[in-house]
């Protein structure tokens, strides 16, 4: 059976990294490469921190282009708050070896999408502006992309505003640009991600896998679950972008509902909201199928099988 081919949007980010982990070493996935953007931190940062990341398992060959270091339309913001001066703070690295591609991301996004059968899943688990450049660049590429599926939005409640969560916030015009494309689009929101929080018993039990990704995973969730208590006072952070590659690995691991979904672009309030019909009041024909519940011990059964793919000699000193 042929293995489904992914390029990873990201903008790493300590979750990002445990999905970059998940998706490098899986035998159902071909991970065509990593486009990186600028929100957890800045473009220098996010990616440099892919490549880090990439090195330490062993998984020098997958290619890593950096992309817009700005969103389409509003200024910049980082999440310096919970992942660090660096984006990645915590880990650490060895001497860095692996380089970023010269390719822009978005060229990048244009050229492989466009060569291809139409059989490539982008997931993105940052601001959508690599992927929304591309599409406004390049139309033709829609028709190409099988299926988005994205870490971002809510149907409730924000992390960032009471409205907005962080990645749909940090570029909201890009991600109008990506829910309008026409393509099956499948949003992880934090109404799902948020039931799955790295406990310290969740920790020691990855620690227990005794490998060079169980160790990134640990110092990676020592800095991230501190800084969550320290925003919002959970006892454990919310492993958001893994569950993105999860439920490719395990469809049936999430549940979703068909929406009809707008990003709320008027610069007020809600600016960067993603409007989710969950009850259909609207009329209006679905956009998304948006996540609604995931089976969390399932989630972590995925995580612990993808640190123990890894072996003791794969982190490069």
């Amino acid at each position: 059976m042929a293995r489904q081919k992914i390029i990873c949007d990201c903008d790493p980010g300590h979750d990002d990294a445990i999905a970059i982990l998940l998706a490098a070493n899986s035998p159902d996935l071909e991970l065509l490469g990593l486009t990186i953007v600028a929100g957890n931190q800045t473009l220098e940062n996010t990616g440099r921190n892919a490549c880090h990341v990439l090195q330490w398992l062993g998984r020098e060959q997958i290619p890593v282009y950096t992309g817009c270091g700005r969103p389409m339309v509003r200024d910049r913001v980082t999440a310096g708050d919970i992942h660090g001066k660096t984006g990645l703070d915590g880990p650490v690295f060895p001497p860095l070896r692996k380089a970023p591609e010269g390719e822009h991301a978005v060229s990048y996004l244009i050229r492989t999408l466009l060569a291809s059968e139409g059989d490539i899943t982008v997931v993105t688990s940052g601001p959508m502006t690599n992927l929304g450049m591309a599409l406004r660049m390049e139309p033709r590429i829609a028709e190409k992309i099988q299926r988005i599926v994205l870490m971002g939005g809510s149907y409730t409640n924000g992390n960032v505003t009471p409205a907005a969560e962080f990645n749909i916030l940090a570029d909201p015009e890009a991600a109008h640009v990506c829910f309008t494309s026409g393509r099956p689009i499948t949003m992880i929101g934090l109404d799902v991600t948020r039931k799955v929080l790295c406990y310290p018993e969740i920790v020691e039990r990855m620690a227990k896998a005794g490998n060079c990704a169980s160790r990134l995973f640990v110092d990676l969730m020592k800095h991230f679950c501190k800084a969550q208590k320290e925003v919002f006072g959970w006892e454990g952070g919310p492993l958001h972008d893994p569950v993105t590659i999860a439920c490719l690995l395990d469809p049936g691991l999430v549940s979703t509902k068909p929406m009809n979904v707008q990003i709320d672009l008027s610069h007020g309030p809600s600016y960067g909201r993603t409007n989710c019909d969950a009850f259909g009041y609207l009329g209006l024909p679905a956009t998304a199928d948006v996540a609604v519940d995931i089976d969390a011990d399932r989630f972590w059964d995925i995580i612990e099988d993808g640190l123990r793919r890894y072996g003791e000699t794969e982190a490069r000193a």
